[in-house]
Order: C-alpha cells, then structure tokens, then sequence
C-alpha cells in the first residue's frame, strides 16, 4: 500500500501550484483551529459572567457541537449576550464547516489526490532504465492483436495516447499505456525514444507521417513500421523516414483472392525461414480430396512434411489417417524445387472458367481482382457506389443484398464468393445470404474485429481471413525474432496463430527418434528442421535420433509450443 501511494504523494508534492493549494488548505485550517480556540475562551467569559464555569476540554467541546450544528442542548446559556454568542458561533461554523472547508478540501486536496491516481495509473515518462521496447501509437483492432502476441512472447511494450480518460479505460484492460501527444518530441524523448526497438503507427497516413518523422528526427536508426490506408501516401511515409510501409489492402486482397477454388490448385508460400518454405494449397476438386495423408504420401513421392489442415478456419494436426475433405486447406512445409514438384502435379487441375463475385470494390476488392487477373481467373465486382464503380472493370452496380443484383453477377453459377466490406456486420449479413442463395459456393470473407471470426464460419464462411491479425503479424516479423515466425498470410490470421519457432534440442529428446517421441501425437507441432552445425536437414527423417548439440525447428500454434515446452523442457 505504501509503495501505490508513494508516487501520488510525490505527485502531489511536485507542482508548484499543488504545492501552493496545500498551503493555503493547511492556513484555513489553521485559522479555524485559532478560531475554535477564541470562541472557547469567550465562553468561559460568558459563562463565568452568568455564574457557571466549565473545564476548558468543555469549552471545547461547546464550540465544536455549536459549530457542526449538532447542538446536544446539555450546555447553555441563559443570557442574552450568551445566546447571540451562541448564534455568532453557529453562523460561523455554518461558514466554515459546510462550505469553506469542503470546498477547500475538495479543490486543494481531493481533486489533486484523484489526479495523483490518474497520473500513477497512466505515467508521462517511462524510467531511463527502459529498453528493448516497442512504442505503439494508436489503439485499433491491430494494436490489440499485436498486443496479445507481445504479451505472449514476453515482449516490453507501451501504447501512447493523448487521452488520459482513454489511458485509465486501456490501463484497466491490462494495457501497458502512457499518456502523451503524438505531435510532441517531448513525449518520445520520455519515451525513451533512444533505447527503443521498434515504432509502430497505425493511425491515418497523415498522422503516421507526422509521428515517423518526429521521431527519426530524434533517433535516425530505430525501426519504425506503419500502416498506409491511400497507395499515393507509401513515398511520404517512406520520405518520413519509416523503414517499412504496410499496405494491408493490399495484402489482404491477395490473400483472400489466392484462396479461391476456381483456379488451378498450386501451393502458395505464406511463410519463409532460410531454405525452408511453408505453404497451403486447396484440395477441393484435386485427386487428394477423399484420400489420408498417409494414401497421399507427401514425403514419399515429394520429400514435403504435412504440418496440418485447416477446415473452416480450425487448425488441425496433420496424422497419418487425417482424410482430406472438398473443404480442406493444406499446409505443408519444404524447399522450393519440392513445392514446384508439387505444382507440376497438381497444376493441371483447372476447376472452373465461371467468374469469382467480389462484393466490395474498395482497396481489398481492387487488390483481389488485379490478383485474379494474374491468375488468368474472370471475376465479377459489386459496387453500390456509382462513382467507384466507375473506376471498376467487371462492376455490377447496385446493393449485394438485391437477388437480381447478384443473379447479374452470376453468382449461382459461381464456385466462389469474396466478400470484402470493412464492417464485419455486413459481412456476416452478406455471408448467411450467399449461403442460402448457393450452398455449394465457397465464400471467403474479410473480418476487422478478431471476435467475429467464430461468428462469419457460422453464418458459413469457408475462409475468413482477419485485417487485424495480418497487420499484427507483419509488425510482429519485422521484429526480426531470432527465433519465432509467425506465418503471417496463413489462415493462422483468421482463428488462432501458427509459428516457426526454434531451439535447442532439450535433453528429453537427444538420442531419440521423431518417431519415438511422439511430439506431433502430444503437442500438436511438427518437426520442420533441423540445424546441426550450421547444416540445415529439412523435413528431417523421422527414424533417425535427434543428435545433443543442434536446434530443432518447429512449427505449431501458441498453445502447442507451450505443450511442447511443458512436456519437453520443463520436466
């Protein structure tokens, strides 16, 4: 308790101003004591002159009940000139005591005592010990995602917001925040701007702009990475002085439109670590929907590791008797000549000429449909807004939710359907309706809020690919951790987070076999490599003993990294 009050007295004791009401609160109760002692000595006075006489703890305790307006009535005087005494005191105390007081009490004391509070819950300045953390500037779906996963790899980080009201309500969700303007050198220089690892900005490209060169101004070498709503604005930023701009549009564009079943089936990388790749592919429509892994024969035929699959956004372990469905996502780790093998097998599989319908002509929407082309894929846009859908190819005008709107857009003849608004509730509108026009079509859908994910494969999304997380994960990586990946434009962003992470072989597990070891039976991961001086063995042989002085490269989600250390590591 001392410790919590420690930096409110010394908040309390560290503005002139406050320290200058404190004097003038301890004057007036000085003046009151004086007062209460002339009153007291008056009424013996008084007293002695109508032939009574008190103690003088007495008179004490008369001119308190008179001044507090108790008045018990035990003790009073019979005079007249007692009784206007009587009243000169009740008067006074009236004064004093209801509204001197109280006021003063609450402008000099208590309200400064409640900023006290505010100030130690939301500090302006981080200690100069402070290093090695990350300065985020802006508390949007992506902040909270990239929080989650720095609280989950134990990285420092602070939010910084100019609002104190909104720096208590995030310091009460368990947020590391403190309060400063955005525009202000000052506040990164408390920020211990010089010892940072890492600036992220998410806000609009003119404050993002404005916050990147405030603070290369004062730190030419600290990474500093931001979102970009306008293509136009990625040679300001850059100008700024940030060293990587994101075009979450962008990317999310691509994503969502290389996830389609209507083109050929070919397995596109979504992670990279050294030699290794990691990538997906789609199954519906290929030879390998019906058929076990083990039936497959990945390794066999390709030398590829199955690390999973994916059904409707739940990540599963990939088992030998793991039977691969029309909704099936496969996830599957190995060098590039090994996934071009792949791609020549499976290339060939063309499922369909029928158009893919994007709902959505925005930045995503655009994005998907410049990727589609590439692809060689036809498409259909939907665009209520006339004036964009102007600037569109292929644009159906009018509202999605109006049958013969989408009929125009042939959507059921359509395998697939992209929806692309940035407000998750239409997008879950938009989705329980393409359900019901075409059961059978594959919808993809875009989501802000990570809470909506379960929500949108409800209402019967296939894929739902989240904005937040991927922005997360593409800060996150740019971190440049030694030893962790996240596999950043994986389905891993829509429902729960899949990673690369690296580490000694722990003692549990030297001299035996991956086989014998039963890691990806216990822990949901799977070995994906491993380094034994400096000689990287991909997709190692599962028969073969874990040697002692090598690193052992794993890939999995949060929950089975933690499994593998508590398992492994920890016993």
């Amino acid at each position: 308790m001392i410790k919590g009050l420690a930096p409110q007295f010394a908040f309390l004791l560290r503005r002139r101003t406050t320290r200058r009401n404190l004097g003038t609160l301890f004057k007036l109760l000085l003046a009151f004591s004086v007062i209460v002692t002339i009153f007291s000595v008056l009424f013996h006075f008084i007293m002695l002159r109508e032939g009574q006489e008190f103690s003088w703890f007495t008179g004490f305790y008369w001119t308190l009940t008179v001044m507090s307006t108790l008045g018990f009535g035990d003790i009073t005087f019979q005079g007249d000139l007692g009784r206007l005494f009587s009243m000169i005191v009740l008067l006074t105390g009236m004064v004093f005591l209801l509204i001197v007081l109280p006021f003063t009490f609450i402008q000099f004391f208590y309200a400064p005592w409640i900023q006290a509070q505010s100030e130690a819950r939301a500090p302006r300045q981080l200690p100069r010990s402070t290093r090695d953390h990350i300065l985020l500037t802006n508390y949007d779906p992506i902040a909270q995602a990239l929080i989650n996963k720095l609280d989950r790899y134990q990285y420092s980080y602070y939010l910084i917001t100019p609002d104190l009201a909104h720096a208590q309500q995030l310091y009460d969700q368990g947020i590391n925040v403190v309060v400063g303007d955005l525009d202000n050198p000052e506040t990164y220089k408390k920020m211990q701007i010089e010892q940072a690892a890492l600036v992220a900005t998410t806000d609009t490209d003119p404050i993002n702009t404005h916050i990147a060169f405030t603070v290369r101004d004062l730190n030419p070498t600290v990474p500093i990475i931001a979102k970009v709503d306008d293509p136009d604005s990625v040679d300001i930023l850059e100008l700024a002085g940030c060293d990587h701009v994101l075009q979450l549009e962008k990317m999310l564009g691509a994503s969502l439109a290389r996830r389609t079943q209507s083109g050929e089936t070919a397995a596109h990388v979504i992670g990279q670590y050294d030699d290794l790749f990691i990538a997906e592919t789609t199954a519906a429509h290929t030879p390998l929907v019906g058929q076990t892994l083990e039936e497959i024969g990945l390794r066999r035929e390709l030398g590829l590791t199955a690390v999973g699959v994916w059904e409707r956004g739940i990540f599963q372990p990939a088992l030998p008797d793991t039977r691969i469905g029309p909704h099936t996502v496969l996830v599957m780790t190995g060098t590039q000549s090994q996934l071009d093998r792949f791609n020549e097998l499976f290339c060939i599989y063309k499922v369909s000429n029928a158009p893919v319908v994007i709902i959505g002509g925005g930045g995503v929407g655009m994005e998907a449909a410049r990727t589609l082309v590439e692809q060689g894929l036809d498409y259909r846009i939907v665009e209520k807004d006339v004036i964009q859908a102007q600037r569109l190819d292929n644009c159906i005008v009018g509202n999605a939710a109006d049958f013969e709107v989408l009929k125009r857009a042939e959507i059921m003849n359509a395998l697939t359907v992209i929806i692309t608004t940035h407000d998750d509730d239409i997008n879950v509108y938009l989705t329980v309706y393409c359900r019901r026009l075409n059961p059978e079509i594959q919808i993809i859908s875009r989501v802000t809020q990570e809470r909506n994910i379960a929500t949108l494969h409800r209402a019967g999304a296939d894929f739902v690919m989240s904005y937040a997380s991927m922005g997360a994960d593409a800060i996150f990586n740019f971190l440049k951790r030694s030893d962790t990946l996240m596999v950043a434009e994986s389905l891993s962003v829509f429902s729960e987070d899949i990673s690369v992470f690296r580490m000694k072989i722990p003692s549990s597990l030297v001299g035996r076999t991956i086989a014998n070891s039963h890691i990806r039976r216990n822990t949901d991961c799977t070995v994906i490599a491993v380094n034994n001086n400096q000689e990287m063995q991909l997709n190692p042989d599962p028969n073969k003993p874990l040697p002692g002085a090598a690193e052992i490269l794993l890939i999995g989600s949060s929950e089975g990294e933690k499994r593998f250390l508590d398992m492994y590591v920890h016993t």
